[in-house]
């Protein structure tokens, strides 16, 4: 502890969370490593840690980073199955602690003797044969086996048959007869009547509730608890009426009671999700079947409270939010996982960006954020908070969470950054469109039109300062790159009208005549006609008369209706030679350019 005196504030940080984890007594061999991980904070600026080791692979969006994640997962499977199968190979342990994880599975019973140890050693190897042979010498031997024991190895015959499953790493059988035998083994298709399951229940001096439940599959005699779970969960599909689902559930609950089966947490979650679909019974029944989980000691998962939360949001009723807040959960529940997702959900419908909030900060107490689900539900949830963000908070608040949320934790879709660039122009921070393009490209976003256009209609509709204008330009240069222009580009997008017109518009404001001008040429490749707005504004950042005698043409070119008055314009405001003036002869037609052009346009609209 003196390393740590006089250094730096990180160190002594170090040191108490070291002396807070009781690492330097034997109990905990990962406290040090808990000590310094609490030490270091989450870079915002980095993707996320499964994919430090590779930042060739760094995902951009959410489809890229299941893929990648799943890939990985692939290949830790892949190599897990290879260290399985050939453990002689790695037997060297370099780790310390040790990591059984990363170690080849052991798959062969290793205490030889007869003892109860030695018969759970192989119902967790899934030794069905050798298990049984094990439970017959022990009561051979007239050593008496526990009843959990005898229990964990009814559940496995229940389960198996009276045969070894099947080995994942095992060639195929290549004999139907075979196949089918093999098959019906793993299902346990021979464990109804006169195997080793029902020898072994005849031989229990006294029953209890979990050794009738491990038949129950193939005999029917009684229910356990898990049984009773699913009947409950099953209640709202076999009835139509409201009252009747009730009923129904109340009726089951009645023959847990009767046959003395205690439930447990899943039962009441499984009564508060059939609550959900009971219509008006819902309120007053979900906050007594919450009492009646309190009276048993019972307490809630975040799927119950999920549940409650989803029977109570319309009458904006929030309790269950103050009953979570500042509390840690662990997974118990399958559906403990919809909780953050459906809470956000309900925020963003309602506006409600202060239970936002409140949700967002119970998601960072303890590990609670491990209960945020997979992938695609981490993808929901942060981009429901997000959306609120954009509607609800300030510019600065909202670009604080940007910086926060992405890349480490959110990828947005192209419907995230719509509505980011929405807040900007809430806001007026417009000025702040091109680096956000620079993280849509980032993304992958920048082949989305739609996207697109909204970011070039948005730089293109009022005017900034020369800076802010020359960093328009800029990327509008880098979106017109992006376009089809002749060849097909890595990332290809449609010309339409508006994102012509909005370059050209851009260009223009920044004083970038030729890039604009340039602009005009790919209307005519692309047979597009330009605004007359457009055309004027050309004509206000023109100083030369030659180019303002081209754009009369060009706007006669597309036969616009304005090229009479921009011509008139053009012999008022510029000085234009004769030749410009009276060229050679040509057809008279205002929608056929020609040396005439001007004068026939001024001539022919003046009469």
């Amino acid at each position: 502890f003196n390393l740590f005196e006089n250094h730096s504030t990180m160190n002594k940080q170090l040191l108490q969370n070291v002396m807070e984890n009781n690492c330097y007594s034997d109990r905990s061999k990962e406290a040090v490593l808990q000590a310094l991980a609490a030490t270091v904070n989450r870079d915002s600026t980095a993707a996320h840690y499964m994919f430090q080791d590779d930042p060739y692979l760094t995902p951009r969006t959410s489809a890229e980073f299941k893929l990648y994640s799943l890939s990985q997962e692939s290949g830790r499977l892949a190599a897990k199955h290879i260290v399985n199968t050939n453990p002689k190979f790695f037997q060297k342990d370099f780790a310390e602690p040790h990591i059984p994880c990363l170690m080849p599975e052991t798959m062969e019973p290793r205490i030889e003797d007869v003892s109860e140890a030695a018969l759970l050693e192989r119902i967790m190897l899934r030794k069905v044969k050798a298990a049984v042979d094990m439970y017959d010498q022990l009561l051979q031997a007239g050593t008496t086996v526990s009843t959990d024991a005898t229990n964990d190895l009814l559940d496995l015959i229940c389960l198996y048959g009276d045969h070894d499953p099947l080995q994942d790493d095992k060639p195929e059988v290549e004999d139907v007869e075979e196949r089918k035998a093999s098959e019906s083994h793993r299902l346990g298709e021979d464990s109804l009547e006169n195997n080793n399951a029902e020898r072994i229940f005849n031989l229990l001096p006294e029953r209890d509730t979990r050794a009738y439940s491990a038949l129950i599959r193939g005999m029917v005699k009684v229910a356990d608890v898990h049984i009773f779970n699913a009947l409950i969960s099953a209640a709202t599909e076999v009835r139509e009426k409201y009252n009747e689902k009730w009923d129904l559930i109340v009726e089951l609950l009645k023959q847990m009671n009767e046959q003395k089966v205690k439930p447990n947490l899943l039962t009441f979650n499984a009564v508060l999700k059939a609550l959900r679909r009971c219509g008006s019974l819902a309120r007053a029944q979900s906050l007594h079947t919450l009492s009646e989980m309190k009276a048993l000691g019972i307490t809630p998962s975040l799927a119950s409270f999920h549940h409650v939360l989803g029977i109570f949001y319309k009458t904006g009723n929030y309790l269950m939010l103050t009953e979570v807040a500042g509390r840690s959960f662990v997974p118990q529940d399958p559906d403990d996982v919809y909780f953050f997702s459906t809470a956000m959900r309900i925020c963003l419908e309602t506006k409600d960006l202060e239970s936002a909030y409140r949700v967002h900060n119970l998601l960072n107490v303890g590990e609670n954020w491990r209960l945020l689900g997979d992938s695609f539900q981490q993808s929901i949830y942060y981009g429901r908070f997000f959306n609120l963000l954009c509607m609800m908070e300030h510019i600065d608040v909202v670009l604080k969470w940007y910086n926060e949320l992405i890349p480490s934790l959110f990828y947005p879709n192209p419907q995230g950054m719509k509505d980011l660039l929405q807040a900007l122009d809430t806001d007026n921070r417009l000025d702040m469109i091109p680096q956000i393009w620079k993280d849509i490209r980032r993304m992958g976003h920048d082949n989305k039109s739609d996207l697109v256009e909204e970011l070039l209609s948005l730089m293109a509709r009022d005017r900034h300062s020369p800076e802010v204008q020359e960093s328009f330009a800029a990327c509008a240069l880098d979106v017109r790159s992006l376009y089809k222009q002749g060849q097909v580009a890595k990332v290809a997008l449609e010309w339409t009208t508006a994102s012509m017109t909005n370059i050209t518009t851009i260009l223009l404001a920044a004083q970038k005549t030729k890039q604009a001008w340039d602009m005009l040429n790919i209307f005519k490749t692309k047979n597009r006609v330009p605004s007359e707005e457009l055309i004027d504004e050309f004509l206000v950042r023109i100083k030369d008369g030659q180019q303002a005698v081209e754009l009369v043409q060009i706007s006669a070119s597309f036969c616009l209706p304005s090229t009479p008055n921009l011509a008139q314009r053009v012999l008022q405001e510029f000085e234009l030679s004769e030749e410009q003036r009276y060229g050679g002869g040509g057809q008279k037609s205002i929608c056929i350019p020609g040396s005439y052009l001007l004068f026939i346009h001024v001539l022919v609209f003046s009469f």
